[in-house]
């Protein structure tokens, strides 16, 4: 997949990522459930914001993923921070 551009392309691919870390791939994870409640630990809280890092080019707490604890909420805090960013 080439890098993610949209709100949707964003929550899609956060859906696989996480779906991966968890051992989900063929069963979606909902994008309004705590992750927290999915088992999403510490280790794939870091595997995940070096993800977003390599991926979206945005450097992340791992901490963040407990703050905002569900995909919808993650992937409007990272369109935030992509339009924040200045034009290149």
């Amino acid at each position: 997949m080439t890098q993610p551009r949209t709100s949707e392309e964003i929550r899609d691919w956060l859906i696989t990522r996480i779906g991966h870390y968890l051992d989900r791939p063929t069963e979606p994870v909902d994008p309004d459930a705590s992750l927290a409640e999915y088992g999403l630990d510490s280790v794939y809280a870091f595997a995940l914001c070096g993800a977003i890092e390599d991926t979206l080019g945005l450097s992340v707490e791992p901490t963040l993923v407990w703050e905002v604890n569900t995909v919808t909420a993650l992937t409007a805090h990272l369109v935030g921070l992509r339009s924040d960013r200045p034009a290149a």
